[in-house]
């Protein structure tokens, strides 16, 4: 099984940036899906963007144009890069593994502990 560790997140102004980092261990990125997922305070969890094991990507509407995800095979690290931050981007930023190709939460079996994004107005 993988292990998954997020970092990157903190406070940025409105149009700014931030590239998260999602580090695996135990087993290499690319033999899974590989999602970003965020939640809100008082919201569900909601998809973001996901990588498929071909590196095919995949985002949100309300992200789409704004945010890329890649990965670096030899770091075994996967990447969420923001741009144009707005202030609605406020959330904990999960990446998470999958055996399937999906956006759905449930179908991903390996989460990471979250990194808070907050964008000031």
């Amino acid at each position: 099984q993988v292990q998954l560790v997020e970092s990157g997140g903190g406070l940025v102004q409105a149009g700014g940036s931030l590239r998260l980092s999602c580090a695996a261990s135990g087993r290499a990125f690319r033999h899974y899906v590989m999602g970003w997922f965020r939640q809100a305070p008082g919201k569900e969890r909601e998809f973001v963007a996901r990588m498929t094991r071909s590196e095919l990507t995949t985002y949100a509407n309300s992200v789409a144009g704004r945010f890329t995800v890649s990965g670096d095979n030899a770091k075994n690290t996967v990447y969420l890069q923001m741009n144009s931050l707005k202030h609605d981007d406020t959330a904990v930023y999960y990446c998470a593994a999958s055996s399937a190709d999906s956006e759905y939460p449930r179908a991903y079996s390996y989460w990471g502990q979250g990194t808070q994004v907050t964008v000031s107005s």
